[in-house]
């Protein structure tokens, strides 16, 4: 059964009573909140309104831009991804996104030390919190500008400079959901993955390029997903789609086609979630890459299709 979540950020307009009360309709279990609608709401608040509707948070969304590229100094964004903390602590969300910000007029390799810094700092005080840091690599063309962190090969590394498990990835298909590296990526990713997001889309990564529910655009994105699953990731699959899909349909209904995608999902692939680490090394050895460009198993005969 996969741990699903929707999005505060596919709900702009709606407030957070309105939010619960269709994701209780619909069964959800989980939502992603939005920093700026806790804020509105606050936090203490939103607590309460969370535990009267038996949701859970997925991930608080976001802190960043240690590199100056916003505006902020260093330490201005340090201060705010305490303050994030002890929100996503209040609010009971065990994992908090993390965006590198641009280079700033840096170079690459100073703009990776301050972001490095950045995490050494926050990374005691996210452990008290109980509170992970997933560090998400945003595509170049999607965003430029925006992050210099824009492959998945090196926010792996990055993740894998901390030893502690406060420090991890937030992977979403939408921006590396067919970058060619991925295939290959996997097995690393189902390990150091703390969060994987999910919306389709239709062409390449662009900064006008909608998020599209699942099954919308082109993405393998079920192919995907079964993948990391199979190979042991167990976190909550955050579904966030954003723009002019959304607004024909509203907020119920993407959120009704989620419900029948995450359904169908998690039908087809709950089994390899309690598979044992023995089983899975197992079948990890007899992957190879599919006709689709998705790693997968010989014995595998399911299609990479988007659900």
């Amino acid at each position: 059964m996969l741990d699903v979540a929707v999005s505060q950020m596919t709900s702009s307009r709606s407030e957070l009573a309105d939010e619960l009360a269709l994701l209780g309709g619909l069964g959800f279990g989980a939502i992603a909140l939005w920093r700026p609608k806790v804020s509105d709401t606050g936090a203490a608040a939103t607590r309460r309104l969370l535990s009267a509707a038996g949701v859970r948070v997925s991930t608080l969304q976001w802190v960043g831009g240690f590199t100056g590229g916003d505006g902020r100094s260093f330490a201005e964004s340090i201060d705010d991804a305490f303050e994030a903390l002890s929100t996503a602590e209040e609010v009971g969300a065990p994992t908090l996104i993390v965006h590198s910000g641009c280079r700033g007029g840096h170079t690459k390799s100073h703009a990776q030390r301050l972001l490095v810094q950045a995490l050494e700092t926050l990374v005691p005080v996210a452990a008290r919190a109980g509170v992970t840091l997933a560090v998400k690599p945003v595509h170049a063309g999607a965003c430029p500008g925006f992050s210099f962190l824009a492959d998945l090969v090196s926010a792996l590394d990055l993740v894998d400079q901390f030893d502690e498990a406060t420090v991890r990835l937030a992977l979403d298909l939408w921006h590396f959901g067919d970058d060619p590296s991925l295939s290959r990526l996997l097995p690393r990713l189902a390990a150091a993955t703390a969060v994987v997001q999910v919306a389709d889309r239709a062409g390449p990564p662009a900064p006008a390029a909608d998020r599209l529910p699942a099954g919308h655009g082109r993405l393998p994105l079920v192919g995907m997903l079964e993948t990391l699953v199979d190979l042991g990731y167990e976190g909550p699959v955050e579904f966030d789609p954003v723009g002019e899909a959304v607004e024909i349909l509203g907020y119920e209904g993407a959120w009704q086609e989620t419900q029948l995608v995450a359904d169908a999902w998690s039908a087809r692939f709950a089994a390899p979630v309690a598979r044992s680490r023995f089983a899975m090394a197992r079948r990890r050895d007899h992957f190879r890459v599919g006709d689709s460009g998705i790693l997968k198993s010989h014995a595998s005969s399911h299609s990479g299709s988007a659900g």
